[in-house]
């Protein structure tokens, strides 16, 4: 299944200041993640498991 551009939103870890954002398509089977500034550049594509621990690890204090 491919994503369409109705299905990417913005990440709620990315920053405010505008410089640092990233989008997110959630399709069944992957999670594809985009540059916002650079949307034709590609998009990294990755497990839900692997997006589920990465979420989890960005919450964590540092």
């Amino acid at each position: 299944m491919s994503s369409t551009e109705g299905d990417w939103f913005k990440s709620s870890y990315s920053g405010g200041g505008g410089g640092e954002c990233i989008e997110v398509a959630i399709d069944p089977a992957v999670v594809r993640i985009r540059d916002s500034k650079d949307v034709a550049g590609g998009s990294l594509v990755v497990t839900h498991d692997a997006w589920t621990a990465f979420t989890a690890f960005a919450k964590e204090p540092r």
